[in-house]
């Protein structure tokens, strides 16, 4: 009997877990025209292997029950590999602790895939508790390296309080995706580090860091926002000044903190950089994604920032483990222009949006800055209203001739 009811629940989990592999990722309609969301996540637990998380032994495991509890998989580092588009996604057991896996789509947008079994990335002398949140970067140098929050305890902190932690930037590096070698974690004055991205070039003939320099595991303190510095190699990377490029600023989306999401894109107009920012509300601490564009030749150099966010949480993107949260570590430009943005929701899920570079940019350089005034926001609409008096009308936009 036990046999039997071990077969009808493997089956029924197979054809369950093929039919939301297979499932298709359809655009959902409306949008601002800056990007479109697409109706379903492109990773949740469910995708998660079956392999991984029963035993399919039926001595063992008469009742076909799960032994590896799955949680989330959310914040993904993102890649172009071999014509197939990769993330290493934070898959976090029932346990908390998180680990990396590459999940394979043929196109960006669904059919993802995780590849046979997780990362194994190396330890360093002092084994990580934790590690999650992976950037990843084609350097110029040959390597793919992944840059990573490393979580330890903090063991300066009283017994009692087991929630202190020390956050530093833990660094590995591959030329296949399967066999990674880990360096020292990055050196930095900073107390703290999260959110750590390493530049594609060199510049000035060493390694550039975007860095979020923070006094406390949770608390940005005196860490002002986004920080760059330099390190003269990898093996280890030190940094022994930091500038910061992109400031906290008060009562817009990034007062509280913010820290770059993933390598920035270089454009014929500059860097284009995507970041997370957060404030606090009555129900807790909301996140968001922006945008800002750099100088080409001064990468430190913001040439332009749109006011406020470029993509916020909706709808049953709200809902998870962490409400009120949008995150993105990954994003992939093609060839062709086509920009995926990978970002996650509530700590819970990976979703996909998409767009252009072109309209990225249009974006970024056309839509005006923080006035950082009620009073700002409003000559901002009238100067729109008035724009539009020729071609809006009582609710109606008049009929344009192209010809």
């Amino acid at each position: 009997m036990k046999n039997g009811l071990f077969k009808q629940r493997q089956k029924k989990l197979e054809k369950t877990w093929q039919k939301l592999i297979d499932r298709p990722n359809r655009v959902l309609k409306g949008g601002n025209g800056v990007f479109e969301r697409h109706r379903h996540p492109a990773l949740t637990a469910e995708h998660v292997p079956l392999n991984w998380r029963y035993d399919f032994d039926c001595s063992t495991n008469p009742y076909f029950m799960e032994r590896f509890g799955i949680n989330a998989v959310f914040n993904a580092g993102a890649i172009k590999w071999k014509g197939s588009y990769l993330v290493m996604a934070r898959v976090e057991g029932n346990d908390r602790k998180s680990f990396f896996a590459i999940a394979e789509s043929p196109n960006g947008v669904d059919q993802f895939r995780f590849w046979d079994r997780p990362v194994t990335m190396p330890e360093t002398a002092d084994p990580d508790t934790n590690i999650y949140d992976a950037r990843l970067t084609r350097h110029e140098d040959g390597w793919i390296y992944a840059l990573f929050c490393t979580e330890r305890r903090d063991n300066s902190a009283p017994l009692y309080d087991q929630s202190a932690a020390v956050a530093r930037c833990g660094i590995a590096r591959t030329k296949d995706l399967k066999n990674w070698e880990r360096l020292p974690d990055l050196e930095t004055a900073s107390a703290q580090q999260r959110n750590v991205v390493l530049h594609e070039e060199f510049v000035q003939g060493k390694y550039a860091f975007y860095t979020r320099p923070q006094d406390g595991f949770i608390e940005a303190g005196s860490g002002g926002g986004i920080g760059f510095g330099l390190a003269s190699g990898m093996n280890p990377a030190v940094i022994t000044e930091e500038q910061i490029i992109d400031m906290k600023q008060y009562h817009t989306v990034y007062e509280l903190k913010n820290g770059l999401g993933a390598p920035p894109i270089k454009t014929a107009q500059g860097w284009l950089h995507q970041a997370h920012g957060v404030r606090n509300t009555a129900a807790g601490l909301r996140y968001v994604l922006y945008l800002f564009l750099t100088d080409l030749k001064d990468i430190t150099r913001v040439t332009h920032k749109p006011a406020g966010y470029f993509l916020a949480p909706n709808d049953e993107e709200m809902v998870g483990d962490v409400s009120n949260v949008v995150f993105s570590n990954g994003w992939i430009a093609d060839k062709d222009g086509r920009v995926f943005i990978y970002y996650a929701s509530a700590d819970t899920r990976l979703h996909v949006a998409t767009s252009t570079v072109d309209q990225l940019l249009d974006y970024v350089i056309n839509t005006p800055p923080d006035g950082l005034r009620s009073a700002t926001s409003v000559e901002r609409i009238d100067r729109l209203i008035r724009k539009n008096k020729k071609f809006f009308t009582a609710g109606k936009t008049k009929e344009t001739s192209f010809e």
